[in-house]
Order: C-alpha cells, then sequence, then structure tokens
C-alpha cells in the first residue's frame, strides 16, 4: 500500500529544500521500494538548485544512498524485502549496447541526459499536497522511501555500515573509478586533480592506489589540503597563489606536464586547463565533474592534435550493479577508507544546514 513518510521536496530552483510529508505508491513491476537509512549530498544535487543541471520541478533530490528494501514489485528477482541495498543513479539493464559492451557503463535506462523525472512508464510514485513529485536520476533517496527500478538497485553485504558505504552510491566510486577505471593510472605516473571534495579526494587515493608516484592536488580553498595529504597527495597547489595561469604552474613543476590530470569541479576554464596541463603527447585529461549546462568549450585543437586523449568518465566508468556489491566487499576488507571523506553527520530535517555547509567548502 502507499507509504506517508517524510521527504526534502525542492518546489523551485535557489530556494530551500522543504521537509514535506509524501505519499510514495507501491512498487509496480520490476520495481523496488526502499526505506533509505542513511543519503550524502552531493554537489551534483546543488547544481540543481541552482540551475547548472537542469531538472524538472518540483523534484525530489538525492542519489547517494544506502538503504534497505521495503517491498518489491511483481517480477523482482535480484532482490527481496529486509535486504541492504545502494540504489544506482547509472543503472545496468543487462541489454543495453553499453551494458553489453565491456568498455561501456553509462546504460541506456539512465535518466541524466533525458532528465524527465519519471520512472520509466512515464509516471511518478510521489504525491506531495495533491501533486505529483519528479525523481532525480532514477534515485531520488532525500526521501524516508524511495522507489527505483529493478536494473537501479544493488544489493550489498548486510554487515556494511549504511552511514558509510552510501559514498559508493557515487562520490567515492566516481572519483576512485575515474584514476583506476577510466584513466588507467599506471604506477609511477604523474596525476593533478582539480578539485578537493569528496570526489576529488577519491580520486587521489584511486591515483595513490593505481602507484602514482607524484599526485599534485589543486583547490582555491588551501583548508582542503591537509586531508589530500593524508590520503596522498604529494603536492598541493592553490591558483590563487600565482600570477600565470595553473596549467603553466604544472608543467613548470612537472617539466613536461603531467601524465593524467581530472576535472572534478564541473567548470569549463578548470576542463581546459586539466587538458592543457597533462603531457602533449600521450597525457590522459578525464572530465569527472558535471558540466554546466548551456556552456560550451573553446579551447585550441591542437591541444588534441599533439596526441593527448580527453575523456569523460560517468559513475567512475563502473557497471554498476556489477561493481556496487563487490566495492563494499572492497571496503568491508579495508582495501580503501571512507572515513576521510565524512565531515559531519545531521538528522535529515537539517538537511538545508547540511547544504550550506557545502556550498561553503567546509
Amino acid at each position: 500500500q502507499v507509504i506517508k513518510c517524510k521527504a526534502a521536496v525542492l518546489w523551485e530552483a535557489n530556494k530551500p529544500f522543504s521537509i514535506e510529508e509524501v505519499e510514495v505508491a507501491p512498487p509496480k513491476a520490476h520495481e523496488v521500494r526502499i526505506k533509505i537509512m542513511a543519503t550524502g549530498i552531493c554537489r551534483s544535487d546543488d547544481h540543481v538548485v541552482t540551475g547548472g543541471l537542469v531538472m524538472p520541478f518540483p523534484i525530489i533530490l538525492g542519489h547517494e544512498a544506502a538503504g534497505v528494501v521495503e517491498s518489491v514489485g511483481e517480477g523482482v528477482t535480484s532482490v527481496k524485502p529486509g535486504d541492504k541495498v545502494i540504489p544506482l543513479f547509472v543503472p545496468q539493464c543487462g541489454e543495453c549496447s553499453s551494458c553489453l559492451n565491456t568498455k561501456g557503463n553509462l546504460c541506456s535506462k539512465n535518466d541524466i541526459g533525458s532528465a524527465a523525472g519519471l520512472m520509466t512508464d512515464g509516471t511518478s510514485r510521489f504525491t506531495c499536497k495533491g501533486k505529483a513529485i519528479h525523481h532525480f536520476i532514477g534515485t531520488s533517496t532525500f526521501t524516508e522511501y524511495t522507489v527505483v527500478h529493478e536494473s537501479a538497485v544493488a544489493k550489498i553485504d548486510p554487515a556494511a555500515p549504511v552511514e558509510k558505504v552510501c559514498l559508493i552510491g557515487c562520490g567515492f566510486s566516481t572519483g576512485y573509478g575515474a584514476a583506476v577505471q577510466t584513466a588507467k593510472v599506471e604506477p609511477g605516473s604523474t596525476c593533478a586533480i582539480f578539485g578537493l571534495g569528496g570526489v576529488g579526494l577519491s580520486v587521489v587515493m584511486g591515483c595513490k592506489a593505481a602507484g602514482a608516484s607524484r599526485i599534485i592536488a589543486i583547490d582555491i580553498n588551501s583548508d582542503k589540503f591537509a586531508k589530500a595529504k593524508e590520503l596522498g597527495a604529494t603536492d598541493c597547489v592553490n591558483p590563487k597563489d600565482f600570477k600565470k595561469p595553473i596549467h603553466e604552474v604544472l608543467i613548470e613543476m612537472t617539466g613536461q606536464g603531467v601524465d593524467y590530470s581530472f576535472e572534478v569541479i564541473g567548470r569549463t576554464e578548470t576542463m581546459t586547463a586539466a587538458l592543457a596541463c597533462c603531457q602533449y603527447n600521450y597525457g590522459v585529461s578525464v572530465i569527472v565533474g558535471v558540466p554546466p549546462a548551456a556552456q560550451n568549450i573553446t579551447f585550441d585543437p591542437m591541444l588534441l592534435f599533439t596526441g593527448r586523449t580527453w575523456k569523460g568518465s560517468v559513475f567512475g566508468g563502473w557497471k554498476s550493479k556489477d561493481s556496487v556489491p563487490k566495492l563494499v566487499a572492497d571496503y568491508m576488507k579495508k582495501k580503501f577508507v571512507l572515513d576521510p571523506l565524512i565531515t559531519h553527520r545531521l538528522p535529515f530535517t537539517k538537511i538545508n544546514e547540511g547544504f550550506e555547509l557545502l556550498r561553503t567548502g567546509k
């Protein structure tokens, strides 16, 4: 039956979240209803608030979470009520060209590009004050209960701590995978990471795990440097300390430019700087941050002609349903840490305070 619960509804852009009572419909065929136990706040959610990522309103945001299956619709076989799970903003249907290709992970069933904000049948499972509320990239985790498609949920170790492994639903996996999966960083290489939020720090961890010998962390907020060093950064650079462009600074520091660079902010200027700072012939630059809507990049094509590779990475290149349970298992085996990525723990009702902390770089 319908569940009534609390959710943080965003009625329009540039307004605070409103904690409302919503009605969550039961799951239809091949859908799963999840009780959300913990959710992270990601800059991509804030991009919707500010209009940088265009989505339909009203909407329930959130896409980085962990919880327990409450009920399943008919035909669901991969999870059952009581299973501990992570919702997947990049689904894995197992049938589309990206799912079938070993090199691909962006399942065609994703709702990142089309931004319909609805379930696959074109309807919503959320109602508030008699109005249908949109879903966000197939997950919507800023609510006590959500409904996702079966292809967008992964069953994980029942012993995993939800308040930590929720980060495997986006931030950690996105950054760590960008280094180890998308870039395939090699031992002894030099890396530069632009942006030291949770995802950027996860790129630092991925570069270190891959054996990079020099990891240069770049941010305009020097308060982020101590944690970056703790996680493996060998050098920390604040572009504000220099008169010349940051890519020139990095080329001087390394002689040739870096082997691998990562843009983990979502700004066109830093995307071109990251490309320009990597080695002119065999450097690889990866775009990890969500690009801002309606902005294009103008760059000198000679940057690519000489041999550089410019690539993007969604969810760290992982095939989500296959990889998330393995990443959780690796965390349980202490192959990587998540605690340094967690700065605050707040009750759900203080979600607006959480976003203030994000916006102020805390």
